[in-house]
């Protein structure tokens, strides 16, 4: 009985050791378990007749852990168990549409068999944090892997589109990434038509099959996506695109606003560019005043009379007060 026990810990353990890490060679394997290349051989033939698709690597003996036709039962360490449950719990609530459910269920069967420690760490996260619903429109799953497969098999995508101001129209486009704000999902791609790179909402946009034909990729607008899609949703929808340098730290400026409302660039350690659009500029005042950085406008000329008009009214009105 005490050698069967020992028999499957150690099958456990090359079980975390193979999900951990690609390829393993039978010497790093027996090395680690403590054991001759005979038993790690038999070891694996085991795993192999529990369902585990144990590959054998070129070269040199070692092994590596495929995929199967059908999911095996994963390790899970206390950390991964908690980001997975966090992340499930995140999900029954995100902004993927229909997954709320399926979420939910996964969630209970990790729960089941969390240790009491580890459901303390999930229960106390989740008692300390309030979720803003409704903060972003969800997005069917099934468009989000619809799109993910055309990036990654480079085929062409034609879909119908709403533009920020409610315009209708037909789009083909060359899908690069997809981005996740956060609160919304963007499309970054190749706009055939306008022979530009674009950013799209994916909850504005209904796919239309098929999909259109395989292309080869061009160069990304931008080695930094992230930042990229940021200056794109935050400044081209809207009437007044504003360019500031603000004299903070690029990681302060940040912390005042999501990405979805301005992008940030460096300059040194205590400067950063601030660009952002809005459709009035009393909006961007106020929000940049209220910020409470001194900072310096370059773009566009009218914002840097608003403020002056806005900072003589403000002036009268603090005179008026003292009297």
């Amino acid at each position: 009985m005490e050698r069967m026990l020992e028999t499957s810990a150690r099958l456990l353990r090359m079980l975390s050791l193979l999900q951990a890490h690609r390829d393993w060679s039978g010497a790093e394997l027996a090395e680690r378990l403590g054991v001759t290349m005979r038993t790690v051989r038999r070891d694996v033939d085991r795993l192999r007749e529990l369902g585990y698709p144990v590959h054998a690597t070129a070269g040199s003996p070692g092994y590596r852990l495929g995929a199967g036709s059908d999911l095996p039962p994963l390790l899970l360490d206390d950390d991964e168990a908690v980001a997975v449950a966090v992340g499930l719990r995140t999900a029954a609530g995100g902004t993927v549409a229909g997954i709320e459910e399926t979420s939910v269920r996964a969630l209970a069967k990790l729960e089941r068999v969390l240790p009491a420690r580890l459901r303390h760490r999930v229960h106390a996260l989740q008692s300390m944090t309030v979720p803003m619903t409704g903060a972003g429109t969800p997005v069917d799953p099934d468009v989000l892997t619809a799109i993910a497969a055309a990036c990654r098999d480079h085929e062409g995508l034609r879909f119908d589109y709403r533009s920020h101001g409610g315009e209708q129209s037909s789009r083909s486009a060359e899908p690069h990434r997809l981005v996740h704000s956060g609160r919304r999902w963007y499309l970054v791609g190749w706009d055939v038509d306008r022979e530009d790179w674009r950013t799209y909402r994916v909850d504005r946009l209904s796919l239309r099959r098929p999909n259109g034909p395989r292309f080869v990729p061009r160069d990304p607008p931008a080695e930094d996506l992230a930042a990229y899609t940021s200056r794109a949703i935050s400044s081209a929808p809207y009437r007044y695109q504003a360019r500031l340098t603000m004299h903070a730290p690029a990681e302060v400026v940040t912390g005042h606003m999501p990405p979805t409302v301005g992008a940030v660039e460096p300059v040194d350690a205590e400067t950063c560019v601030l660009l952002c659009g809005a459709n009035n500029l009393d909006e961007i005042v106020v929000w940049v005043a209220l910020m409470d950085i001194g900072f310096e406008v370059h773009d566009p000329p009218e914002l840097v009379e608003r403020i002056a008009a806005m900072a003589s009214r403000l002036h009268t009105a603090s005179r008026t007060t003292d009297r």
